[in-house]
């Protein structure tokens, strides 16, 4: 993932009307709202929500774990520590050498010792990897046996306000998903990441609405702001999705000369081109974009947020997925 160097953090969230309306200040009459701080911090604070709520459940599934094998211990009138002796430790086999010595040639360089002086180290570590999925799988069959209902919910997804108004956009805007990318057409990661995007939109066919906006990396992309007004130039001929596709396949390769050729290629009146890229007509409209990266506390690119939920750098297609099914699952 590219990254930009430094960025002011500006992001909105949504959420329950009496949640916002919480007062938590008053500064001399001016009433501070649980809103105002949502305003201002939400990203942050949802992230700190997202650790608590992973710990707590993490800690809970633990505390069954214990309820499970005392019940069991209890029913068989032994202690944990025999049940677990009988259940778990007794059923694992002692490690060979041939298992050490398959593990040794696997993670050699990580070692950075020889086998001799690692032996007895690698017979601990599966050995103790060995408890971990027997006792795993004892207490799966303990589950299985048992009804166990967890009311432990997690914190509502944080969803960023994007401003989408006049950026580049394909699909309907009655989607029910709405994915808006921040790009740099020198960055390979948005490079690699354009036939996931594709692929999402073919997936998904007429269910999300795809919007473009240009976050141009200078310090490390010197020609992606060029090309990102080169796009939007394209764009003025009906061809903005077309030019971004060429940008891409030929990426990082976007000097002046090029973009004038891409376009020649492409079929788009040359001269009006020109006049449009010469003039810097579409100047204020990228950085407009650098701005609204900023304010969303966008880093690097390729950035995405998929109604407002951010996923950051060249993610496989089922990280994208996941969210898109939450998003329809919501919708419906």
């Amino acid at each position: 993932m590219a990254v930009l160097s430094s960025v002011a953090v500006t992001v909105l969230t949504g959420g329950c009307d009496q949640e916002a309306r919480i007062i938590l200040a008053d500064v001399d009459g001016q009433i501070v709202y649980a809103s105002d701080l949502e305003k201002s911090a939400g990203k942050a604070l949802s992230e700190q929500r997202e650790r608590l709520y992973h710990l707590q459940k993490q800690k809970l599934e633990e505390y069954v774990d214990a309820v499970l094998l005392t019940r069991e211990a209890k029913k068989g009138r032994v202690s944990v520590d025999i049940l677990l002796d009988r259940e778990v430790y007794s059923k694992i086999m002692a490690i060979t050498d041939d298992e050490i010595e398959v593990f040794y040639r696997s993670n050699k360089a990580r070692l950075g010792m020889d086998l001799h002086a690692a032996k007895e180290h690698i017979r601990k570590f599966l050995r103790i990897k060995k408890i971990e999925t027997q006792k795993a799988l004892y207490l799966k069959s303990l589950r299985s046996d048992s009804k166990i209902e967890t009311y432990l919910k997690a914190p509502a997804p944080f969803r960023a306000a994007v401003p989408t108004t006049g950026s580049p956009s394909k699909g309907s805007e009655d989607a029910p998903v709405t994915i808006v990318k921040f790009e740099d057409y020198q960055c390979p990661f948005c490079k690699q990441v354009q036939p996931t995007v594709t692929e999402l939109l073919s997936r998904y066919n007429g269910k999300i609405r795809l919007v473009h906006k240009d976050l141009p990396l200078d310090s490390i992309h010197p020609r992606a702001r060029q090309a990102a007004e080169a796009a939007r130039c394209a764009g003025e001929q009906g061809g903005f999705w077309s030019y971004h596709d060429i940008l891409y396949a030929n990426s990082p390769n976007v000097g002046q000369e090029n973009l004038k050729s891409y376009a020649k290629d492409a079929g788009f009146d040359v001269n009006a081109f020109g006049r449009c890229l010469g003039s810097g007509k579409f100047k204020a409209v990228v950085q407009r974009d650098l701005i609204d990266g900023a304010q969303l506390g966008v880093t690097g690119t390729p950035t995405f947020f998929i109604n407002g939920r951010e996923i950051s750098g060249n993610q496989p297609l089922r990280a994208f997925e996941a969210i898109v099914d939450e998003e329809l699952v919501s919708a419906k």
